[in-house]
């Protein structure tokens, strides 16, 4: 029997050639629920991840009341809730607005803002980019034009660490040991620009010592300069994308000829900032599960999806939990000897388990167009090394960013490891010899 063609991807531009989009982008929302093979879908928006152990609580009752029981992490620490029923939205709606979940129904898909997790907590950052995603999040809400933003469009604010700078951000705040901050713009990976700044650096403001997460009355107006700069480019590229008339989502879509005014738009904002070249960013590198300084644990999802009991445990005693884009879950204020009941609630709590770094997307019977069950095949764990991505078709929803192992299902049986032909049996054995090697690039 010939195994399943993969199926044919939609055409791409050539280099240098816009794209042209004749829609708005359909990315489910709260409020805009996606149907799918296995009932409709919810994408909730939180911003750097955040929960409180009452938000937590409402998502793990409407999971259970409403869905199918899990909350399932995106790789932008949102949270998507699935099998839900066709006529549940007013009363998802209601719960969710009612746990202040909603701030803003009008804005409600374009709060994408990922932070680095574990800022403010283990010293290793130079400002706590926490408390600015809460802040950007508030201006977004507050400005009318943003809710035009694309539910694509990614803000990522990365304590110094380099954790998440290389997320795909479209605006990445950046901070510096010396208390400045680097704005960038556009995707990693996107073509360079003609005369185009990389980016623009802010100076910190005087006498600022906000390194290590200080918070003094100078750090808040670095941070306050930061996310006034952040939403300024982001309104910038609308009237760019305004005038282009391509229907572009992201900064990189744009056509050459309507490259946004960067700097105008932050001297307008009030902004002092020095044009500099796209730095080189670091590999992203999640935390390991564990321990996160002395008040904090960061565990791991099992491919990504928390049954409510799970999520009911992490907020058991914590201040607050922050979800992360590899999957996981930062339980603040949460010590170490919680590590052994939560690792009997099935959650992933030490960095020498096989399944650290394992991956999936939704597969059948939830996506139409998955070509196999991936995460009943993930769920076959290797031997621990790189990161692993199982994508039952050629979209690859969910992979993470950097280097991985890719296992593409070709068909029921069939699948390619790193574009080698592998079948259904032979997949444990491909996958930890792929997982094992000394160097491997994408």
């Amino acid at each position: 029997m010939l195994a399943a063609m993969p199926p044919t991807p939609p055409p791409t531009p050539e280099p240098g050639e816009a794209r042209i989009r004749d829609r708005g982008d359909a990315c489910p929302g709260a409020l805009r629920l996606h149907p799918a093979d296995d009932g409709r879908l919810a994408r909730l928006r939180l911003p750097a991840g955040r929960l409180t152990p009452r938000q937590a609580e409402v998502l793990a009752r409407a999971a259970e009341t409403l869905g199918d029981g899990r909350i399932s992490i995106t790789s932008r620490g949102n949270a998507e809730l699935r099998g839900l029923g066709e006529g549940c939205g007013a009363e998802l709606a209601d719960l969710l607005a009612g746990a202040g979940l909603l701030p803003s129904p009008t804005h409600e898909r374009v709060r994408n803002i990922v932070a680095s997790p574990g800022a403010g907590l283990d010293g290793l950052g130079h400002a706590d980019v926490q408390l600015w995603a809460r802040a950007l999040d508030a201006a977004l809400c507050a400005e009318p034009r943003a809710a035009s933003l694309s539910g694509r469009f990614l803000f990522v604010l990365d304590d110094g660490r380099g954790d998440v700078a290389g997320l795909g951000g479209d605006v990445s705040l950046i901070a510096g040991r010396d208390g400045s901050v680097l704005l960038r713009i556009g995707s990693p990976g996107a073509p360079p620009r003609p005369k185009a700044p990389g980016g623009f650096r802010l100076a910190a403001a005087a006498g600022d010592d906000t390194a290590d997460g200080g918070d003094t009355a100078d750090g808040a107006d670095t941070a306050a300069d930061a996310v006034r700069a952040a939403l300024a480019t982001a309104l910038a590229f609308l009237d760019a994308a305004e005038a282009a008339g391509n229907g572009a989502w992201r900064p990189h879509e744009l056509p050459d000829g309507h490259v946004p005014d960067w700097a105008g738009a932050l001297a307008r904002a009030g902004i002092t900032a020095e044009p500099v070249p796209a730095p080189p960013l670091p590999v992203p590198r999640p935390p390991a599960p564990g321990p996160l300084g002395d008040h904090a644990l960061h565990v791991l999802a099992p491919l990504g999806r928390l049954t409510a009991a799970q999520l009911r445990a992490l907020a058991d005693g914590a201040d607050e939990l922050r979800l992360t884009p590899w999957r996981g879950v930062v339980a603040v204020g949460t010590r170490a000897g919680r590590l052994p009941d939560l690792e009997a609630y099935g959650l992933v709590t030490r960095p020498d388990l096989p399944s650290v770094g394992v991956s999936a997307c939704t597969g059948r019977p939830g996506c139409a167009k998955s070509l196999a069950d991936v995460r009943t095949d993930a769920a076959l764990v290797q031997r621990g090394g790189l990161p692993v991505h199982y994508s039952g078709c050629e979209r690859r929803c969910g992979h993470p960013h950097g280097t991985w192992v890719d296992v593409l299902a070709t068909g029921d049986d069939t699948y390619l490891v790193d574009g080698v032909p592998t079948p259904r049996t032979s997949l444990p054995e491909a996958v930890t010899t792929a997982r094992s090697l000394p160097t491997h690039t994408r």
